[in-house]
């Protein structure tokens, strides 16, 4: 359908015509013509520009042979893992040749990744409900929730009586099966995603719910420390060697009740990332994008906005701005808050953002009308941009800056947002070369790990069979490039990361044909 109105037809009919004519009328050859066009849409896509060099080439000619068979095989048995649900895919996945060289591959940085979903869901099961002081009581509700104290937690409202796991579990005939129970209440992971969840109300309720039932765990002072420790080693495990977490900074208790604020969260952040990066070649650190819920009234963003304000005077090296968290869909807009956002700017305070919007399948309403104001508040990175090809001139502007999106592939696909990946709106943007990273969200929650499944769903799915080497290496330097990182620590993760990748290019240059 032509768009723009019926006065506007005439011309846009003469351009087809004309374009049409100089194709017919043209004196190459179609088969020129064709080869012409294919190279115009090879250098347009993302990676387009780069230029391997030989032993690059020879290693994505390796990487594409594998791709191209996968691809193949899956044309003839219609069971292609981007276009299934992750939760059934993830199997696949994981025999996929393709899948294991990504492992391998380093992918620089993770950039949009929340606090209290970097660890997996099975070492929280496995070693934290194990420790000593590990208490655990049902709500009215059902929802579990957990605490360590000795002797025992106050008595909550909300809540049964609280009840010791360690002499629980003694009484238990199957602790395994307790276990998995217990583990089936932190992930999202169903056998059939599509009957137990029918709606984006009820996974998005289970979602939420999620995090209210591990938040006693990880907000405990010593696990705190033990998560961040761990997650960063998943994440390092699969060749990430940053992270920039959006961190909601709730309360961290001690064994006695004690509370600590969030100074002393963002202090114990910096020293965990210390600690590890010496015990860790080539780990570069982290930072966190404070962030609070986007459901909150206006007044208590304001007091957000402050904290963010004062955390980034007092630690300019390990917070990079603010952020909102929470289901788009439900939750008030950017506009709605804008007298609290606004508040750094009128005060000369640079306060980065780092705003989640349009993540979201409606178009034409206040929800994917906060890309709008994303862009106007100078988010340096929009998380997920699920609807920003509705929105052709926030799309041109937001290019024009230089604002990379945050693609979250298994994410928008679990919660929802898209069922088959090969139709995830930023296959448009990957074709047409716009900025982006990949990233995993809350890979704890859906069953993942670090980055790899993320950059299989988008090298496989989102990328087509065009997406190659040079796909995956500008995802991975866009991953440094638009990190807050300042320019001197870039060059240093750019010369780690790229002695890396060229080990990584050699080893796949060798394999056998």
């Amino acid at each position: 359908m032509l768009m723009g109105g019926p006065s506007v037809w005439p011309a846009l009919l003469s351009l087809l015509l004309a374009v049409a004519a100089s194709f017919f009328c043209s004196a190459i050859p179609i088969d020129e013509a064709r080869s012409q066009l294919l190279m115009r849409e090879k250098t347009m896509q993302l990676g387009g520009q780069l230029v391997l060099k030989k032993e690059e080439e020879l290693a994505n000619e390796r990487l594409m042979a594998l791709k191209k068979a996968e691809m193949k095989q899956a044309m003839e048995t219609q069971k292609f893992p981007p276009s299934m649900h992750f939760f059934q895919a993830k199997n696949l996945i994981e025999k996929s040749e393709v899948f294991n060289i990504l492992k391998k591959m380093p992918k620089g940085a993770a950039l949009h990744v929340h606090d209290i979903s970097i660890s997996s869901m099975d070492w929280l099961v496995k070693n934290v409900t194990y420790r000593p002081h590990c208490h655990f009581c049902l709500t009215r509700n059902g929802i579990l929730m957990f605490k360590f104290a000795y002797p025992t937690p106050p008595s909550p409202a909300e809540c049964s009586e609280w009840i010791l796991l360690e002499k629980y579990r003694k009484k238990l005939y199957n602790v395994t099966e307790f276990d998995n129970s217990l583990l089936s209440n932190f992930t999202l992971m169903t056998k059939n995603p599509e009957v137990t969840y029918a709606n984006q109300d009820i996974i998005w309720s289970k979602f939420e719910t999620i995090f209210f039932t591990i938040s006693g765990l990880v907000n405990y002072a010593p696990v705190f420390r033990d998560y961040i420790f761990r997650g960063l080693e998943e994440f390092y495990q699969d060749n990430v060697f940053y992270l920039e977490l959006r961190a909601m900074l709730f309360p961290v208790y001690e064994l006695n009740g004690m509370i600590h604020n969030q100074e002393w969260s963002v202090r114990t952040y910096r020293e965990v990332a210390r600690m590890f990066a010496k015990e860790h070649p080539g780990f570069i650190g982290l930072k966190i994008i404070y962030s609070d819920r986007r459901f909150r009234n206006v007044s208590l963003i304001m007091k957000s906005i402050q904290t963010a304000m004062m955390l980034r005077t007092r630690f300019p090296k390990t917070v990079a701005g603010f952020d909102l968290v929470g289901r788009e869909d439900t939750g008030y807009s950017l506009y709605y808050y804008k007298e609290a956002l606004m508040i750094p700017a009128l005060q000369g305070f640079k306060l980065p953002y780092f705003f989640h919007a349009g993540e979201t399948d409606w178009q034409g309403t206040s929800i994917d009308g906060n890309l709008l104001d994303a862009l106007i508040l100078n988010s340096t990175r929009i998380g997920h941009a699920f609807a920003l090809i509705k929105h052709p001139a926030v799309w041109t502007e937001s290019w024009k800056k230089d604002i990379p999106i945050e693609v979250c592939p298994i994410s928008n696909q679990v919660l929802k947002l898209v069922s088959d990946l090969r139709n995830h709106p930023a296959a448009v943007l990957m074709a047409t070369g716009y900025p982006m990273v990949i990233s995993s969200d809350d890979p704890a929650v859906f069953g993942a790990k670090g980055l790899s499944y993320d950059f299989y769903e988008a090298f496989m799915g989102i990328g087509g069979m065009t997406a190659d080497l040079r796909t995956l290496k500008q995802l991975a330097i866009n991953s440094i490039k638009y990190s807050t990182l300042l320019d001197t620590e870039k060059k240093a993760a750019m010369k780690t990361w790229e002695e890396r990748w060229n080990n990584f290019v050699a080893d796949l240059a060798r394999r056998p044909k």
